[in-house]
């Protein structure tokens, strides 16, 4: 199955994407109604943990597609975004974390740090591909394969610090 295929299954069947991604903000609510002042203690926070890790990974996932069809995939168009697969786990992702935030501090999840530092990565290499796809380096530069992956990593890794010292 390629990726195709599965958003082609996925606008077949809108009532799972939905559901799925309905339940999530539901799910988040309801633990922090039951769960009121007690986010940060251990029944609680796994339950916040498997919920935004539910809701991230997918809006992620779905923030890097749209980054990369308009970025890289130059004959894409605004009015081609599919809602079902772009739009809507972004908007659960971002109201997810409101709702989660309410109750529980995030430094507090187990992994959130690694999914923080996900984001910033993903980003990170986005920022790197798209200024190397219009600066066209490899055009203009016969250096070996090798140099320029370790200029790029030295990219990411100096992004990577800049992000980190800007957060903090």
């Amino acid at each position: 199955m390629t990726l195709r295929e599965f958003f082609d299954f996925l606008g077949e069947h809108p009532l799972v994407i939905v559901g799925y991604f309905l339940l999530a903000p539901l799910l988040a609510l309801f633990a922090g109604w039951a769960g009121r002042g007690a986010g940060n203690s251990s029944p609680w926070k796994y339950l916040y943990a498997l919920i935004v890790y539910a809701v991230c990974i997918p809006g992620i996932f779905s923030v890097a597609l749209s980054v990369y069809l308009f970025l890289f995939e130059r004959g894409g168009s605004i009015l081609n975004t599919n809602l079902l697969t772009q739009v809507v786990p972004v908007i659960s992702m971002i109201l997810t974390l409101g709702l989660v935030r309410r109750n529980a501090d995030f430094e507090h999840l187990p992994g959130f740090g690694k999914l923080s530092s996900l984001m910033m990565t993903i980003g990170a290499v986005f920022m790197l591909m798209y200024l190397l796809d219009r600066t066209h380096i490899i055009a203009f530069v016969r250096v070996p394969v090798q140099y320029l992956l370790l200029i790029v990593v030295g990219m990411l890794l100096v992004l990577r610090y800049g992000f980190r010292q800007m957060i903090s």
